[in-house]
């Protein structure tokens, strides 16, 4: 009883925090304006994932109070996080350049893996990595990569909320299957939060988390997935797994306006799941779409892996592959 009031407050302290930012942000006129890039047609508020990341601070507070979780590693996320989220938020106010933006990224992972002073188990075909300037760097590229590919991901009504909600959720039960039920206050507490920001956010969306949310969801979804594997190398492969829209739709999406020789770095919206909104002519169709191949395509992949059932490689591109195929379908990175 005393664990389900404690979430049950987490999710209506996100509901009614997120209801006051919105009645801010449209007091102040923080909002997110149309243009040629962008997947909707009325003038939005924005900053809305201020609201989860507070709520979900304030819960990596009493965890470590509870002594849920070590002091250690509740600074790396709580210091990680906030440079992201201040970030963000200055982003959104005033906007950045994107080379600072770039630097606070590094920054802030750095600042994560020298706080939590330990690196993740990765595990390839049953060998493990044990190069520690490696796992750095790799580490390094990892959590910057997630930060701004939920960045990139998080364009039409609802979707970078729920694919957060899904991937904890769906982590959460993985770990009570295998025992490891230390590993589960974290996304759970993060899918909570986020949930009650998603009442307000699922399509139509009456405000959107901007980067102020949308930086914080990549990081600690990245970290999640390395301090897992210290528990089981596996986690590092089944989060993977389930953040597999994301991954694929915005790596593809990058590679090939890259080799259209587009900067990178700059706004667009050919990513699939943009592409797709203008195919359905909707939001919410994609977003429970994509809802659909979380659930009954990657979940049961990861649940393989989780089992010993499928080695994590092998599950991974089987995985993968029919989401590659997908958003070439959509035409990700073209501009059409």
């Amino acid at each position: 009883m005393g664990l389900f009031f404690f979430y049950s407050t987490l999710f209506l302290a996100a509901l009614v925090l997120t209801g006051l930012i919105r009645h801010y942000a449209l007091a102040t006129q923080l909002l997110d304006i149309p243009n040629i890039r962008s997947s909707h047609q009325q003038p939005t508020p924005r900053g809305g994932g201020l609201s989860f990341v507070m709520i979900f601070c304030t819960a990596l507070l009493i965890g470590c109070y509870w002594q849920f979780l070590a002091p250690r590693l509740t600074f790396a996320i709580l210091s990680s996080g906030i440079l992201v989220a201040a970030l963000g938020f200055i982003d959104d106010r005033q906007g950045l350049s994107a080379g600072l933006r770039l630097a606070g990224h590094f920054a802030a992972a750095a600042i994560a893996l020298y706080a939590a002073d330990h690196l993740p188990v990765i595990q390839i075909l049953g060998w493990t990595v044990s190069n520690r300037l490696f796992l750095t760097g790799f580490s390094l590229f990892y959590l910057v990569w997630l930060l701004n590919l939920f960045n990139f991901m998080d364009g039409i009504d609802g979707l970078a909320s729920s694919e957060v909600v899904f991937s904890c959720l769906a982590a959460v039960f993985i770990y009570h299957l295998q025992g490891d039920f230390a590993l589960i206050y974290l996304p759970l507490s993060l899918a909570v939060a986020v949930a009650g920001f998603l009442w307000w956010n699922f399509p139509p969306a009456k405000i959107f988390m901007g980067d102020v949310g949308s930086g914080f969801l990549g990081l600690i979804s990245g970290l999640f997935a390395l301090q897992a594997s210290l528990v089981n190398p596996h986690y590092f492969w089944i989060w993977l797994i389930l953040l597999g829209v994301f991954i694929v739709d915005a790596s593809l999406t990058l590679i090939i306006r890259a080799l259209q020789r587009f900067a990178v770095w700059e706004a667009h919206c050919s990513h699939a799941y943009q592409q797709a909104a203008k195919y359905y002519k909707s939001h919410r169709a994609v977003t429970l779409r994509v809802s659909a191949i979380n659930i009954f395509w990657l979940f049961p992949w990861a649940l393989l892996v989780s089992q010993n059932i499928v080695p994590p490689v092998l599950a991974t591109g089987c995985a993968f592959l029919p989401l590659i195929l997908i958003m070439i379908k959509f035409k990700a990175g073209r501009v059409i």
